[in-house]
């Protein structure tokens, strides 16, 4: 997809024209889906233009140029690219990163990331580079040899912030793609000489059959993308599965292989509590799948955290296998692919999957791909417009005709494995009835008596070299800016021995990204992980995925105990999705939510609750925990 296609003469004839951005507008909603910016429309008002006039003054006319590409498998685009035919009549693509700036801040601490007024974004000989790696690895194949190069042109910039971004794409790949400025963008000493600048030497113009197979070629991996995927995921220790782990793979890829041989479309659910392996099992199945011929596999999933915290184990240049599924298909997903979905009960089933038919987007990937392995845990749906059951999904295969088989996971691999732990916890998070008083003795939980505690003991661990993490029900606002500092809001009054005091600490960060004077405070994708993140409180949507060794968990007053039975309280929910539920809808999803937040820790777990009567019930079923006692390990 893209927004226009010419040659670079077409071009110049309307760039300058009013009407052309409009159109360029009107064609952006239609092929993108949503307006583009203001901001946006005015960068192409000016960069378009000076891209058009360097090009033609390097003698470029006759190549073909293409505004907006988009790279389907990773929701990127390009500003301009440029096809034309190389010296050896193979097919080649120039990838253009357009900037208008005239001073960024840079950091030697983090050569790839430069501030351009309030925004921190990536080297762009960096983001040009990742453009080239897509093409060659999602376009290039051997029956269409395409050769890719990436230029920055910062038509605007001075030489010496053209001098300094050099500099700091020197120390890595990045140094391959050209980064210009106004003072190299002129044709001196010759229009060749430019052309050679700009990455565009000895290229000639492409037959229009050249440029169509371009267009409608489809993306999907490369063989050595794959290849050196699956020897990836196979090497990492992070990935390595035991016992019954190994079995339900070996299961899976039966499944998978039966479903091919039967040529018809097919579903395989796999499901089992936290902790027993689902992540691990579907990237290890993403290493299989790469590793067998003619292969077109993905692994997705809801979880935005999750997709970052996958991708930096596996390594960022394997995005487009690995990414996160909203709202629309993926692209390059066909009719011989095999798609593994883990989290998939946070698939997004807009508006309510309680009162419409199956989600919609969800069908569609489900009869798009050739087989479809959905890694399910029905008690960990907590919103309503997320989620489904196994039979649910049982049905729509009937309906569609699709096989269907069920792999349920039993095997306890978090909570140090116990299942004594995993039991209890389910107990708890029953509507109603009795719950026993904790025994085990292979999992470290207890009761705090006060936040204070809990922050000693999260503090304590995080001395001592393991993650610890403090988690909370979503009953405070959460009004921070996206950018640090971040305000106290999860504050909680208490009666300590010196009288009334009030525990506050911030909701972990909103940012997707690390912000450039505050490499102390995470993003949200890697709060579980990251040093800092010990410091804020997380709730359900940053942590559901995610583990760490050691974890506290604050219940608010949307989850009350009432004698035998919990009471919600939806009124004490923050959560825009959630408050406005009858209290017994609002009752499931907090269940599900708290039992989340309570299978995250590997090694222990403290609760406390701000509901006094609540905090009572919970110390007739926990030892206490005196906050100082003991061994942090």
């Amino acid at each position: 997809m893209h927004l226009y296609g010419g040659t670079v003469a077409e071009l110049a004839r309307h760039v300058g024209d009013e009407t052309f951005i409009a159109a360029a507008e009107q064609r952006f909603t239609k092929v993108f889906g949503e307006a583009p910016s203001t901001q946006e429309v005015q960068s192409w008002r000016r960069s378009w233009p000076a891209l058009v006039k360097v090009l033609q003054a390097a003698g470029l006319d006759d190549l073909y140029v293409l505004l907006e590409y988009s790279l389907p498998a990773t929701g990127e685009r390009v500003d301009a690219l440029l096809l034309g035919t190389g010296p050896d009549g193979n097919p080649c693509a120039v990838a253009i990163e357009l900037k208008q700036w005239t001073h960024v801040q840079l950091s030697r601490l983090r050569p790839g990331m430069v501030r351009t007024g309030e925004r921190v974004v990536q080297h762009p000989a960096r983001q040009v580079g990742g453009y080239v790696h897509y093409l060659q690895q999602w376009v290039a194949r051997d029956d269409y040899p395409l050769t890719a190069r990436g230029t920055v042109i910062l038509h605007d910039a001075p030489a010496g912030l053209v001098a300094e971004l050099r500099a700091q794409a020197s120390r890595g790949p990045a140094a391959r793609h050209p980064v210009l400025g106004r003072d190299d963008l002129t044709p001196y000493p010759t229009p060749e000489a430019l052309a050679e600048r700009l990455g565009c030497a000895e290229l000639q113009p492409s037959a229009r059959k050249d440029v169509e197979r371009f267009l409608t070629i489809q993306h999907r991996p490369s063989p050595a993308l794959l290849e050196r995927a699956g020897e990836v995921i196979e090497g990492r220790e992070a990935f390595t599965l035991i016992g019954d782990q190994d079995l339900a793979r070996q299961e899976v890829l039966h499944a998978v292989e039966a479903a091919r041989a039967r040529g018809t479309k097919s579903i395989v659910a796999v499901t089992g509590g936290p902790g027993t392996g689902k992540t691990v099992i579907a990237c290890r199945l993403l290493g299989d799948l790469c590793r067998q011929s003619d292969s077109n596999p993905r692994l997705l999933s809801p979880s935005g955290t999750l997709t970052r915290q996958l991708r930096r184990t596996v390594g960022d240049g394997f995005r487009g296998l690995i990414t996160t599924f909203l709202n629309n298909l993926p692209a390059g997903i066909t009719s011989d692919s095999v798609v593994l979905l883990d989290e998939a009960h946070r698939a997004r089933t807009y508006p309510d999957h309680q009162r419409g038919a199956f989600p919609v987007t969800l069908g569609k990937l489900l009869g798009q791909a050739a087989v479809t392995v959905l890694f399910l845990d029905e008690r960990q749906i907590v919103r309503p417009t997320e989620g489904f059951t196994l039979q649910q999904l049982e049905q729509h295969a009937e309906r569609c005709g699709f096989s269907f088989a069920h792999i349920d996971l039993v095997s306890q691999f978090r909570c140090n494995g116990s299942r004594a732990y995993q039991q209890w916890i389910d107990h708890l998070f029953r509507p109603a009835g009795a719950v026993p008083t904790w025994e085990g003795s292979d999992y470290d939980l207890a009761l705090a008596a006060d936040p204070e505690q809990l922050s000693h003991w999260v503090a304590g661990h995080s001395r001592s070299g393991v993650t610890a993490r403090i988690t909370a029900g979503f009953c405070w606002p959460w009004d921070s800016p996206p950018t640090p500092p971040l305000l106290p809001e999860v504050t909680i009054p208490w009666e300590g021995p010196s009288g009334p005091q009030t525990w506050a600490r911030p909701w972990n960060s909103r940012a997707d990204e690390e912000h450039f004077d505050h490499p102390d405070v995470p993003p949200r994708p890697f709060w579980a992980t990251d040093t800092g993140g010990q410091e804020q409180v997380g709730c359900i949507y940053t942590a559901q995925g995610m583990e760490y060794a050691y974890n506290a968990v604050i219940m608010g007053g949307d989850l009350v105990r009432r004698g035998d039975q919990w009471i919600a309280h939806p009124e004490e929910s923050h959560d825009s999705q959630l408050r406005g539920l009858p209290p017994q809808r609002y009752l499931q999803y907090a269940l599900n939510t708290y039992r989340v937040l309570a299978t995250r820790g590997t090694r222990g777990t403290r609760f406390y609750s701000t509901d006094a009567i609540t905090q009572n019930y919970l110390q007739t079923l926990l030892p206490s925990h005196d906050g100082e006692g003991g061994s942090w390990e």
